[in-house]
C-alpha cells in the first residue's frame, strides 16, 4: 500500500546543501556538506575551550593541595567544576563527530577522534586522583571524601567521553545507499524519541499515541540530530513487497518496535 500520510505534525528538517558522496575504488564514501562541516567545526572549538577550562580547574585543585591546611570544600568545588566542563566538552565533541564523521580507513585517527573525550577525561582527572591519594596532608575521612569525589568524577567524565557507537563516513554512505537503493531517494522519517528511521510517514511504529511530531529529512540528518543508525524493518519489508524487490537487496535489519 502506498504511504497514506499521517495525522501527526510533520516537520521537515531544513538544511543547506545536501551531503555528497564520492566514489573511491568502486565504493561510495560519504562527504559531509559544507554546512555540516561548519557546525562540526564550531562545536569542536567550543569543546576544546571547555576542556581547557576543565584542565584549568584541575590545575587549581592541584595547587590547592599544596597549601596547608587544605580547604576540603573548595577542593571539591574545583573537582565538580572540572567535571561539568569536561562533560560539556565531551558532549559537544561527540555531536561534532556526527556532523562530520571520520573514516574507518585510518584506524588510529578514527579511534582518537571518536574517543578523545575519554582521553581528555584521563588527563583532566587521573593526575589529581593520584595526588589526592598520595598527599600526606590529607588525613582519614578528609582523604576518603576528596578521593571518592575525584574518582567518581573521573569515571563519569570517562563514561561520557566514550562513544560506544562512533559514526563513520563508511556507515553514513552505507545507510544512505540502502535507502536510495530501496526508494530511489535519500528521504526518511523519524521521531524525537525514536531509535530508527522510516520510509513511510504512516508507519505504525511512529503513529502511536505518544507521538506528537514526526520529522523528515535525509539519512545523514537523522544521524546528525538523533544518532539514529538503523532502518525500520517493517518499512523495509513493506517497500520491498510493494515494489516486488528481492529480500537480499539490503542488509538485514532488526524489527522496529519503538518510535
Amino acid at each position: 500500500m502506498p504511504d497514506k500520510g499521517t495525522s501527526k505534525k510533520v516537520t521537515r528538517v531544513e538544511g543547506g546543501e545536501a551531503p555528497k558522496a564520492s566514489t573511491q575504488n568502486g565504493a561510495k564514501t560519504f562527504v559531509a556538506s559544507n554546512e555540516s562541516k561548519g557546525k562540526a567545526k564550531s562545536r569542536r572549538i567550543f569543546a576544546i575551550i571547555s576542556w581547557i577550562v576543565a584542565i584549568g580547574f584541575e590545575i587549581g585543585a592541584i595547587l590547592l593541595l599544596k597549601k596547608t591546611p587544605i580547604n576540603t570544600t573548595w577542593l571539591i568545588v574545583l573537582i565538580v567544576a572540572d567535571l561539568i566542563f569536561a562533560i560539556i566538552g565531551n558532549l559537544l565533541w561527540k555531536k561534532a563527530n556526527r556532523f562530520d564523521p571520520a573514516s574507518e580507513k585510518d584506524k588510529f585517527k578514527f579511534f582518537v577522534q571518536n574517543q578523545l573525550g575519554a582521553i581528555i577525561a584521563v588527563i583532566a582527572f587521573l593526575p589529581l586522583v593520584l595526588l589526592v591519594f598520595t598527599n600526606k596532608d590529607l588525613k582519614g575521612k578528609q582523604k576518603g571524601l576528596v578521593g571518592a569525589v575525584a574518582v567518581i568524577a573521573l569515571l563519569i567524565a570517562g563514561f561520557t567521553g566514550i562513544d560506544f557507537n562512533p559514526p563513520s563516513q563508511e556507515q553514513y554512505a552505507a545507510q544512505t545507499a540502502q535507502v536510495e537503493q530501496l526508494t530511489g531517494q535519500n528521504h526518511v522519517f523519524w521521531t524525537k524519541s525514536g531509535t530508527k528511521y522510516h520510509l513511510f510517514s504512516d508507519c505504525q511504529h511512529i503513529n502511536t499515541k505518544k507521538t506528537s511530531e514526526i520529522f523528515e529529512g535525509t539519512v545523514a540528518q537523522a544521524r546528525e540530530l538523533k544518532n539514529i543508525t538503523e532502518l525500520c524493518k517493517t518499512c523495509e519489508d513493506r517497500w520491498k513487497k510493494e515494489k516486488n524487490l528481492p529480500d537480499e537487496i539490503t542488509p538485514e535489519g532488526g524489527e522496529d518496535r519503538t518510535e
